[in-house]
C-alpha cells in the first residue's frame, strides 16, 4: 500500500484554534462556521482518518506542462472536471500523479476543512506543499489557520467582515462562485448561526468524529448532541464496558481519544 510519511493524526477542531481564527479574522464565530459548513460541511477529515482532498487535473496539467495529458487524461487534463466519486476515491488519483511528479501532485490537490489548494501553500504560511499536507493530516486546527492565512493575505477578510459574501465567494471560490450558490449558501448558513440555530459545541463535535473515526458513524459531524449521536456514544460505551452517560462531556471525549489507534502514515490507495 503506497503511503507518504505524513502521520494521520487527525486532531479535531479545538476551542483555541477556533478562537485563534475568529480573532484572526476580526469576525464573529458564526461567520467562521458557515465558512466550514459551506466549503466541506464541517468537518475536515474522511472516516479513516484522512484529510478531505479534491484531486484538481487541470491544476497538475498546467503545474507540469501538459506532460502527461495523453498518457494519463485523468489527471491530466487542460480542462477541469473529471473528478469521479468524492472522498477516498480521491486518493488514487492523488497517487498516480505523485507517482508522475510528487511536488505538483501536492500543489494540484485541495486539502481539509477549507479546501485550501496544495499549490497556495506560501500563502497559507507553509514552506512547501508537503509542510502544508503534513499540518493537514495533523488536525483541524492547522487546517483552520491555514484558511485563515490564505484570507488575511488575500484581503478577504474584510469582505467576511461586512458579510460581503459575493466578494468573498469571488476571492476564495473563483469567478464562477455563483454557479455554486456559494455566495447564497453562505449567507444562509450565517443567518441560520446567527439566529442561535444549530451553533455547533465542540465537545460534542470532537466526540463525533472520533466516534466515526472508531466506527460508530454519529451520522454528521454538527455539534449536536441529537438521538443518532448519542446512539453511536452508548454503543462505543457498551462495547468498552464503560458506564452510558445522558450526554458528551470532557470525559467522554477523553475515552474517545483513549481509543483511537495510533495515528497511520497518509494512504494514497
Amino acid at each position: 500500500m503506497p503511503t507518504m510519511p505524513f502521520p494521520c493524526t487527525s486532531l479535531a477542531l479545538s476551542s483555541a484554534g477556533f478562537q485563534a481564527a475568529v480573532n484572526a479574522l476580526g469576525v464573529d464565530p458564526a461567520t467562521v462556521w458557515a465558512m466550514l459548513s459551506v466549503e466541506t460541511l464541517g468537518r475536515g477529515y474522511l472516516p479513516d482518518r484522512r484529510p478531505q482532498i479534491l484531486f484538481e487535473r487541470h491544476i497538475f496539467h498546467r503545474l507540469t506542462g501538459g506532460r502527461w495529458d495523453q498518457s494519463n487524461p485523468d489527471i491530466s487534463n487542460p480542462q477541469a472536471g473529471g473528478y469521479g466519486p468524492s472522498g477516498a476515491a480521491q486518493y488514487p488519483r492523488l497517487g498516480s500523479a505523485i507517482a508522475l511528479n510528487q511536488e505538483a501532485a501536492l500543489q494540484s490537490a485541495s486539502w481539509g476543512l477549507g479546501q485550501v489548494m496544495g499549490e497556495n501553500y506560501g500563502v497559507a504560511g507553509f514552506a512547501d506543499a508537503a509542510t502544508m499536507v503534513a499540518a493537514m493530516a495533523a488536525s483541524e486546527d492547522a487546517q483552520l489557520a491555514a484558511v485563515v492565512g490564505f484570507i488575511t493575505s488575500k484581503g478577504l477578510d474584510k469582505a467576511l467582515q461586512n458579510q460581503d459574501w459575493a466578494t468573498y465567494a469571488n476571492g476564495y471560490n473563483g469567478s464562477d462562485y455563483a454557479k455554486n450558490n456559494y455566495d447564497t449558501r453562505l449567507a444562509q448558513a450565517y443567518a441560520t448561526l446567527k439566529a442561535g440555530t444549530n451553533v455547533p459545541d465542540l465537545t460534542v463535535r470532537t466526540a463525533q468524529l472520533y466516534l466515526l473515526f472508531l466506527g460508530y458513524n454519529p451520522q454528521g459531524i454538527d455539534g449536536q448532541a441529537g438521538a443518532h449521536t448519542l446512539t453511536a456514544l452508548h454503543t462505543f460505551q457498551s462495547a468498552n464496558g464503560l458506564p452510558l452517560t445522558p450526554g458528551i462531556d470532557a470525559d467522554a471525549v477523553a475515552a474517545l481519544t483513549a481509543a483511537l489507534p495510533p495515528a497511520a502514515d497518509l494512504s494514497l490507495s
